[in-house]
């Protein structure tokens, strides 16, 4: 271990491997090493030995649910937008080519008390249940703005600026329902917290077309999913890495981040050995997240929590038509909270658990001091849960850009269903560390799903 590499990259999270398969693509000298033994980091998925390794040490997995190796539980919940930022990587890389996706079957809001498919066209509009008959007329004036929107006829504007004018006043406009707005914002931009609204309207409007074109393109839902699993993600990447030159260590320990009398990176020690290189990028339980500083620096700071609930079903989720995978976003106003609460449920149609069993997610950001009782509203939709693995884990940002030591930290993973701020995360840390953005070569390439 005593060659000098350009980056040396600490844990296998998906954001950490991405990040590593395109340094190697861009003729960077990688070293990715992680001290777990399997890839993934926190964005893994596990076997039944391994959930059970995690979350109860002291058992071993009921019979009952079947063969170990059925299972691929992700321990972090999100579904792939299908005309999104990581379809654009995963096309631009060639990634594609060690995964198989599968579509996922819905896209569900909870309104009332009760669950409807969120509409994603104007015909779906018309008829969804979610609005009476003049609010539907409001709607569909509203999605044919949206869709007839073009930034150099101002013909289309009606009067309104996306650069200035604000989501509520978009809104206003079209005078539509607070429930309205709620699916539009939250099941559709996929917005966490309202927030937004008080914010300048492109990116709403952006998110809103991502959505209805991600729906066009396989019809049922705009997510798919990867089979086997999310952890399959980071490791199509990582093979991406090793192509190219990168090297692999599972199953290292990282005892110490070197750095030099000015704070300046120097390298990685492991037990006696220590590596070198100009720079690291690694998740933030690698710098000290969650730890006592000890005389060191604080590198990066706690931004919150994510309570998620890994629930075994062994019934698909009532009033999703028996579908075999489903998105139910439960907006905030709905339950009186500040934050939106999720569901993501997989079966055995994706390779991720036996046959008959059903494996759904709940997932919201803690706002209170009993977390258990946040997702209560989720967990009541779920019907009759056969079993579940609880967890509350921070999430972390870093304190500083790491220009100025070579110390570059991603974002822990959110509560968002979905990997736009993922990539985002990439985007951000790659030019933090080349200088320049990203730029994806345009290829159109479907995914079968």
């Amino acid at each position: 271990m005593d060659e000098e590499y350009d980056v040396i990259v600490l844990g296998t999270g998906l954001t950490e491997c991405i990040l590593s398969g395109l340094l190697s693509v861009e003729g960077k000298k990688v070293l990715h090493m992680d001290r777990n033994d399997y890839y993934g980091g926190d964005s893994a998925s596990l076997n039944l030995t391994q959930l059970y390794r995690k979350f109860r040490p002291d058992q071993t997995p009921a019979a009952e649910l079947g063969r170990d190796r059925d299972y691929a539980v992700d321990l972090i919940p999100k579904f792939i937008i299908a005309s999104g930022e990581l379809t654009r990587i995963l096309v631009h890389t060639d990634v594609t080519r060690y995964l198989e996706f599968k579509q996922i079957a819905g896209s569900f809001v909870y309104r009332d008390g009760k669950i409807s498919k969120v509409p994603s066209t104007e015909m779906e509009a018309v008829k969804s249940p979610l609005m009476g008959l003049f609010e539907k007329r409001r709607a569909k004036k509203f999605f044919e703005f949206l869709q007839g929107w073009k930034d150099e006829d101002p013909a289309t504007h009606q009067g309104i600026d996306l650069d200035k004018d604000t989501m509520k006043v978009v809104y206003e406009k079209f005078g539509l329902e607070p429930g309205t707005q709620d699916f539009i914002g939250h099941a559709m931009a996929l917005y966490l917290d309202d927030d937004y609204k008080t914010k300048p309207a492109r990116p709403a409007y952006e998110r809103i077309v991502l959505y209805t074109s991600s729906m066009a393109r396989y019809g049922k839902s705009p997510y798919i999913y990867p089979l086997y699993g999310l952890g399959e993600l980071p490791q199509a990447f990582a093979r991406l890495s090793a192509i190219y030159g990168g090297t692999y260590m599972l199953d290292k320990p990282i005892d110490e981040i070197v750095t030099d009398a000015s704070g300046k990176f120097v390298g990685v020690r492991s037990g006696n050995e220590t590596v070198k290189a100009k720079a690291v990028v690694g998740d933030p339980s690698y710098f000290g997240a969650g730890k006592p500083i000890e005389g060191g620096k604080l590198r990066v700071v706690e931004e919150g929590k994510v309570i998620r609930a890994i629930c075994f079903l062994k019934h698909p989720i009532p009033g999703t038509d028996d579908a075999d995978s489903a998105q139910i976003i439960i907006p905030q106003n709905q339950v009186g909270r500040r934050n939106d609460i999720y569901i993501a449920m997989v079966s055995s149609t994706h390779n991720v658990c036996a046959k008959d069993v059903y494996v759904a997610i709940v997932s919201t950001i803690v706002e209170t001091d009993r977390p258990e009782q946040e997702i209560l509203p989720g967990l009541q939709l779920l019907g009759t849960i056969h079993d579940k693995f609880v967890s509350v884990s921070s999430f972390y940002a870093p304190t500083s850009g790491g220009e100025s030591d070579q110390i570059f930290i991603t974002r822990s993973y959110d509560a968002t269903s979905h990997f736009e701020t993922v990539v985002d995360d990439v985007q951000n840390v790659w030019k933090r560390i080349i200088g320049k953005d990203l730029v994806l070569k345009k290829r159109e390439v479907e995914l079968e799903a």
